[in-house]
């Protein structure tokens, strides 16, 4: 039989409880990455457009290839952070289940894990924040180079 008390149906249950938070977080995660391969997806098809420009023609927008290197460079490390903390929450959850499932305590490793995914987040929404920065200036100075050819 699966169960073999009430103490291991509420145990499952309290499981079931706390996996639920974070469940929520890997949902905000997954939207995150969405938003972040877009961004990156949209930054490379520029690129991509740009390269594909005569030598002469892509010299006025050597400025502009730069800050779009720039930006992927942060939006990798910006996915990659946000990868990670999925994968720790993810390990954090499972981890609560097979503590329950097998007896054991997992308290610890679920600390650990969690702690790891939060750090990932913050240095991941950092990454995020600076490529948002250098999107910003690549319009200004965008906007710049057409005030200055008027």
């Amino acid at each position: 039989m699966l169960f073999n008390s009430p103490s291991d149906i509420r145990d499952v249950s309290v499981a079931i409880r706390d996996a639920v938070a974070p469940v929520f977080l890997l949902t905000g995660i997954g939207s995150i990455l969405g938003v972040l391969v877009n961004r990156l997806g949209r930054a490379i098809d520029r690129a991509r457009n740009l390269n594909a420009l005569s030598a002469d023609q892509r010299k006025l927008f050597l400025e502009e290839l730069d800050i779009i290197a720039i930006r992927t460079f942060w939006m990798r490390w910006s996915v990659g952070l946000f990868i990670f903390a999925g994968l720790c929450v993810s390990l954090a959850i499972a981890a609560i289940f097979v503590g329950v499932a097998i007896n054991i305590h997992l308290s610890d490793f679920v600390l650990m894990t969690f702690i790891s995914a939060m750090v990932s987040l913050i240095f991941g929404l950092l990454c995020f924040l600076r490529e948002i920065i250098l999107a910003s200036q690549e319009v200004i100075t965008r906007h710049r180079q057409d005030l200055n050819g008027r």
